[in-house]
């Protein structure tokens, strides 16, 4: 397994204790798009800004969509896998302790998820904002009580109502331990998205 397959940028953080986050941007965005987040949600983490590897809008995707909009599910089955490889080859590569924490944003929220249902090894947890379920079905792995978050927008119009509670739903049976919240907000990730995710974050060290 090589790093060949994303451009990525890797920040070592001040606090090499802290489980490293691997973010996946939204559509048209790149690696760089959740720094901020990061540092916002996990101070001092090390982080892993991964670009997605499909060119988008003047930045890029994890996946494609089919000509009505809708998830080319085909096309994730096909990505997730190669996206968990570099996560290992990461892993390696940076030394982490043990497997990362997902943080992904709408197109990669979606990644984020296919990759945790496919390959549930590779992360330790996930933080999602405004996601919707990869698959229209469950998927034979399970997750072990994976702790994931699930942050949705009520007033997101590139969300259809309930997507991010399908997805919290499907996740659940397969056996992760999912918290589900839903902001007075857009598509847009907010302070209080950061706040929130910073809390959960928290409580999951302090459960360890």
């Amino acid at each position: 397994m090589t790093l060949s397959s994303h451009v990525h940028r890797f920040s070592a953080g001040s606090d090499p204790r802290r489980t490293p986050l691997v973010l996946l941007h939204g559509s048209g965005g790149n690696e760089h798009e959740l720094l901020g987040v990061a540092a916002d949600v996990a101070p001092g983490a090390p982080a892993l800004g991964i670009r997605g590897a499909i060119p988008f809008e003047g930045g890029s995707a994890f996946f494609h969509r089919l000509a009505d909009r809708s998830l080319d599910e085909a096309d994730i089955l096909a990505r997730a896998p190669v996206l968990a490889d570099f996560i290992v080859a990461a892993r390696a590569e940076y030394r982490f302790a043990g497997p990362p924490i997902a943080v992904g944003f709408s197109n990669g929220a979606i990644m984020a998820a296919a990759t945790l249902m496919l390959r549930p090894e590779v992360l330790s947890a996930a933080i999602l904002f405004r996601p919707l379920s990869p698959f229209a079905s469950d998927p034979p792995a399970r997750l072990a009580g994976t702790p994931v978050l699930i942050i949705d927008g009520a007033r997101d119009t590139r969300r259809a109502p309930g997507d991010g509670e399908r997805l919290a739903a499907r996740l659940t049976r397969m056996g992760a331990r999912v918290e589900h919240r839903v902001l007075p907000t857009g598509h847009a990730i907010t302070m209080e998205d950061r706040s929130i995710a910073r809390a959960w974050l928290g409580g999951l060290a302090d459960a360890r």
